[in-house]
């Protein structure tokens, strides 16, 4: 190691350290929020040993890396300058996975732009590997892990089905009618999915077999995680019936996660012997990677004072220097996300309207943390002929990077209701005013409901968290402000009552809130 130091370039040396410096500088909040806040969470708590195990990679690909000659190209801008948009993009927008994406980007196109396309292509699955250390955006996050849980959930109760004991699903809540499971984020065996996901990578990087057989081990390891998953669940809901509560809480919930964690491997393990053995066998013959990776190192040549100065005025080197500074200066100047308050609070708002009158209800704390709201309002509304509307206003005083709206979409499937109808209508709101909003007619057991749901960001009508972050990217840079919010109204369907009926309620209920929320919600 010792040997190896010394033989690093001095000009290379404080490249490195002046980028180390620049990046970690620009990119501190993001690093900061990774490592504390998304580390933390049990899906990505096997991050922290992922930049460990790049190391030992790129180690072991030293002799074949030292063996590529250095060929710095312009090209490798091109990722760098898509790098520093996607930063802006991410740090006016307000989300976290621009931010790290960004930083993949301008990590490739520095690499680029000093080693060339080659060295690139030696270190690719290093690069690949790295962006597993990024979570996913929580809204899609949240779809992904929703679908999955309910897949599962489904899988198990079949299995529970099938010897012989009593099991009835609706979403996530298992009813076994002595008892009831809830396959929520807590208590889950589809967290270990995405360090299951990285094994699978590491698994198949090593793995001497077709390119076709290390995408099946990759690709497998997501139905591997679900069915395994199942059989928890199953298994949980058998003990249930012999030892009760303790055996889905406390220690043997967390021992059978990882139980069943570790059952998978081997499994995994099986795959990889079992494909080995399928096609043409591999050749065991010492390739030329194999030989170029144990190659010893060139010793670079040595770097007098003149050609330390040479080497640091390189037009690639200044040029990112100088950009990198240019946006740090920005950032440092400019307060983009300025918190907008509510007009009035929510506490105000009537419980009587029209003919309908209502009772205000209150969320738990805990949901109210995790959602990160600024201010709430829930009523169940009642009108004289005793049909019931759900009235949910979430207000945001800043949509920051890691705090935001949740679409309907992602959170109400886990409570066990599906979406069987769902599209984009244009509703009259009164005044001559016209908003197109989100509707869907959702489904649990024999039970319906009607919902429309929007976001209104700064005087817009928005249907998609697609728009509502691009918006906010645009409110930004331009009046600096994020603020938002997310309507949804939410009324049952009666048995034998017609779609059209209810939708009219909807409509109806819609002409007499807009104006009263109008009283509450900031406007552009």
């Amino acid at each position: 190691m010792i040997h190896y130091l010394k033989k690093i370039d001095l000009v290379c040396l404080l490249k490195v350290v002046l980028y180390v410096i620049l990046i970690i500088t620009v990119y501190y909040s993001a690093l900061r929020y990774l490592i504390i806040i998304d580390w933390a969470r049990e899906d990505y708590s096997h991050s922290y040993l992922i930049p460990l195990v790049l190391i030992y990679i790129l180690w072991e690909k030293r002799g074949k890396l030292s063996s590529i000659p250095a060929s710095p190209a312009w090209t490798g801008l091109i990722p760098f300058m898509f790098g520093l948009f996607l930063y802006w993009l991410g740090e006016l927008g307000g989300e976290y996975f621009t931010m790290y994406i960004s930083l993949w980007f301008v990590l490739v196109g520095l690499l680029w732009m000093h080693m060339g396309w080659q060295k690139i292509k030696a270190m690719g699955f290093v690069l690949v590997m790295f962006l597993t250390m990024f979570p996913f955006p929580n809204f899609i996050n949240t779809k992904i892990l929703v679908n999955l849980r309910l897949i599962s959930s489904q899988i198990g109760v079949s299995l529970l089905q099938i010897v012989g004991m009593s099991a009835y699903r609706e979403g996530n809540i298992i009813d076994l009618g002595f008892t009831q499971l809830q396959v929520v984020d807590a208590c889950s065996g589809l967290r270990y999915v995405i360090p299951f996901f990285v094994i699978s990578l590491i698994l198949a990087y090593w793995f001497r077999g077709a390119i076709w057989k290390k995408a099946v081990v990759v690709l497998s390891s997501i139905p591997l995680a679900v069915a395994v998953n199942s059989l928890r669940i199953a298994i949980t809901g058998i003990l249930y019936n012999y030892w009760g509560a303790k055996v889905a809480e406390g220690f043997f919930h967390d021992f059978s996660g990882w139980l069943i964690f570790m059952f998978t491997i081997p499994v995994l393990l099986l795959e990889t012997w079992v494909l080995n053995r399928v096609g043409p066998p591999v050749s065991k013959e010492v390739s030329r990677e194999s030989i170029a990776e144990t190659l010893p190192l060139h010793d670079p040549s040595t770097n007098s004072g003149q050609g330390v100065i040479k080497g640091l005025i390189h037009p690639v080197f200044l040029i990112s220097i100088a950009l990198m500074i240019g946006t740090l200066a920005c950032t440092q100047r400019i307060e983009f996300r300025e918190k907008i308050p509510i007009k009035k609070s929510f506490d105000q708002f009537p419980l009587s309207i029209g003919g309908w009158t209502g009772e205000r209800l209150a969320m738990e704390q805990q949901f109210i943390q995790a959602l990160h709201l600024s201010d709430y309002i829930m009523i169940n509304y009642l009108n004289q002929r005793g049909q019931c509307i759900n009235f949910y206003v979430a207000y945001y005083e800043s949509q920051r990077k890691g705090e935001g709206t949740h679409s309907p979409e992602t959170c109400l499937p886990g409570s066990g209701w599906e979406f069987k109808q769902s599209g984009i209508v244009t509703v009259d709101t009164g005044r001559g005013q016209e908003a197109r909003v989100n509707k869907a007619i959702m489904a649990k057991g024999d039970s319906r409901q009607l919902v429309y749901f929007w976001f209104p960001q700064r005087g817009r009508i928005l249907t998609s968290l697609y728009q509502v972050k691009l918006y906010a990217f645009w409110d930004a840079l331009i009046s600096q402000r994020t603020d938002g919010a997310l309507v949804r109204i939410i009324t049952p369907l009666s048995e034998g009552e017609d779609a059209e009926e209810a939708e009219e309620r909807l409509i109806s209920f819609v002409r007499l809130i807009t104006p009263v929320l109008e009283q509450y919600l900031p406007r552009s």
